[in-house]
């Protein structure tokens, strides 16, 4: 079981895909947890959560999956996990969050911003999900190590 977990092609599309993505949504985890880039942090990121009527469970796990999971997709460790958790973040987003039709709004004409990223993100996350994070990831190692015993 722990083979099929931390087993990932030695592909550089993948390592690049696990790059982009954990580096897009990092600063997005760091908001919620820390409070940079104009966010603001933990505990105002749990309440703006529970206002909004999603439960504080869920909000600590958007806020892990867009940390913790975008700091293991870069690393490339744990890189199927870190993408579920991502994928199902976006998921939600564009369900709950993004009420406001496919695009971006680039021209400031809608209420607020289309779900199109998310479905980036998502689709960047299964294949993540499903082919792991290729070169240089920690899972591969680890993998390696597993074979070898």
């Amino acid at each position: 079981m722990l083979e099929k977990l931390f087993y990932t092609e030695a592909s550089w599309f993948l390592t690049l895909l696990r790059l982009v993505l954990g580096l897009v949504i990092l600063p997005h985890g760091l908001q919620k947890l820390l409070g940079m880039f104009g966010g603001y942090g933990y505990s105002a990121t749990l309440d703006f959560f529970k206002s909004e009527g999603i439960p504080y469970a869920i909000g600590f796990l958007v806020i892990v999956a867009e940390s913790f999971g975008a700091l293991g997709l870069i690393f490339g460790l744990f890189t199927r996990i870190s993408s579920f958790g991502i994928g199902i973040t976006m998921i939600g987003a564009a369900i709950y969050v993004r009420k406001n039709g496919f695009f971006m709004n680039w021209f400031n004409q809608q209420s607020g911003e289309g779900f199109e990223y998310h479905i980036l993100a998502i689709g960047m996350a299964v294949i993540l999900m499903i082919a792991g994070g290729g070169q240089l990831a920690v899972d591969s190692w680890i993998s390696n190590k597993i074979q070898s015993n």
